[in-house]
């Protein structure tokens, strides 16, 4: 597996923060959170046929359907045409994280089969580190047929380099309602890297409803994953070729990466009736120097391809903001916070915000801003930087077609409904769209 360095990280929030990052924002706003908070999620419903819902890709990635939706007009065509509809000399920003094979599997003795799904790493807290560790480490876990399996170690034989070894997992305690599970393995020569890929399964959708199949270790990738750590696949990138790329690339469109590693918590549904009582996942990003000097030669504009890169993206204006009030905050410290971005209008320009992130990574030597983003992006919410978005269709109820909606209005009501209406595929597999307010 291919990654790159990313910090051991501590969920440590900004909260202590808060009364003097206020003292940045008009007091007539002072209600925008309270006007998002109390959204009903129910507004947020369609009807998603069963039959609709892709089971697998098209076989060729970028002969799927791409809706067009230009400032309230709509049309479609095929995903290959994108760029036609993409400024020449713009930016356009990827998330490059590559789907783990997540997903570990063990038999009790009395036969019950119990399921290890990993979420991200609990010590070392690195997933550079995380991946290169030998004979033991830990993950934050969630566990199928957890009731079969109330004490004791699991352990599986498997074969790596021709050599057999016992790998075995252990409970050791409890965080946020998830499992953090002890690995241990008899060969100090084999990584954990190595051991997801020997006997590790990759975490198709569960909305599928079927098994993992081989042919997507490679349809649930993109083309330009790189950094190994995501338990879900950022999927509006699915769509892209080689062909496309090079299509950007003449258009003289500057291309540039970022990386969120999405989390379980995509798939979590919003069951409270208001999202005030919704609490968003928390998720690693990893920002290069380079990202931060493209926005700002693109005077802070830019086209997102997929919502984990519009949450990186957005979250910069508030990672600055934070800089900007504490300028000797740690990493950590940076992590935006779930309702940060509804407190108020802030008097900060976005250009004013990317120069207080780029003036602390050069403080700071840093070649790549690496915390941990909560936001929740609703109706209410401001854009910053993202001014198109690429994006597949959503679950019906779900923080994503909140963002969707934030980000043009309530037309996604008829975004939706011409999708319906002409046949296109939903979820992970299915079409995609471009969405320009």
């Amino acid at each position: 597996m291919n990654e790159l360095p990313f910090f051991c990280l501590k969920n440590a929030g900004i909260r202590g923060l808060v009364p003097s990052i206020m003292s940045n924002f008009a007091p007539e706003f002072q209600n925008m959170e309270d006007s998002t908070k109390h959204i009903h999620i129910s507004d947020y419903d369609y009807n998603l046929p069963e039959e609709r819902i892709a089971k697998h890709p098209k076989a060729v990635r970028d002969h799927s359907k791409l809706l067009v939706y230009d400032k309230g007009k709509i049309s479609h065509t095929l995903f290959s045409d994108v760029t036609s509809f993409l400024p020449e000399d713009s930016l356009i920003i990827f998330n490059n994280t590559k789907v783990i094979q997540a997903r570990l599997h063990f038999r009790k003795e009395t036969g019950a089969l119990i399921e290890i799904f990993c979420l991200e790493p609990w010590q070392p807290k690195s997933y550079e580190c995380i991946f290169s560790q030998k004979k033991r480490c830990e993950w934050l876990c969630l566990i199928g047929n957890r009731k079969k399996w109330k004490e004791g170690i699991l352990s599986r034989k498997l074969t790596a380099d021709g050599k057999s070894l016992t790998l075995s997992a252990e409970r050791v305690g409890v965080s946020d309602n998830s499992d953090i599970i002890r690995f241990s393995w008899d060969d100090e020569n084999v990584t954990f890297s190595e051991i997801l890929s020997l006997v590790g399964e990759l975490p198709i959708p569960p909305y599928l409803n079927r098994a993992t199949e081989e042919s997507d270790k490679r349809d649930y990738q993109t083309v330009y994953s790189k950094i190994d750590g995501s338990v879900a696949a950022p999927t509006a990138g699915l769509h892209f070729t080689e062909h496309v790329l090079a299509q950007i690339d003449a258009r003289h469109i500057e291309r540039n990466e970022i990386t969120l590693h999405v989390g379980a918590g995509t798939f979590k549904p919003v069951k409270t009736e208001s999202i005030e009582d919704h609490e968003m996942h928390s998720e690693y990003i990893f920002v290069p120097l380079q990202t931060i000097d493209a926005l700002m030669r693109h005077n802070g504009e830019c086209t997102c391809v997929g919502t984990t890169s519009v949450r990186t993206i957005e979250s910069l204006y508030y990672i600055g903001l934070n800089i900007i009030n504490h300028p000797d905050i740690s990493e950590e410290g940076l992590k935006v916070e779930q309702w940060q971005p509804y407190a108020g209008t802030a008097s900060v320009s976005e250009m004013d915000a990317l120069k207080a992130i780029r003036d602390y990574m050069v403080r700071h030597q840093l070649q790549a801003l690496h915390t941990s983003t909560q936001i929740i992006i609703a109706p209410g919410y401001r854009y910053h930087f993202v001014k198109r978005l690429i994006t597949n269709f959503h679950m019906p109820k779900s923080t994503l077609l909140l963002l969707v909606s934030a980000f043009i209005g309530e037309d996604w009501r008829k975004v939706y409904q011409y999708a319906l209406d002409n046949d296109f595929r939903f979820l992970s597999y299915g079409d995609s769209s471009i969405l320009i307010p």
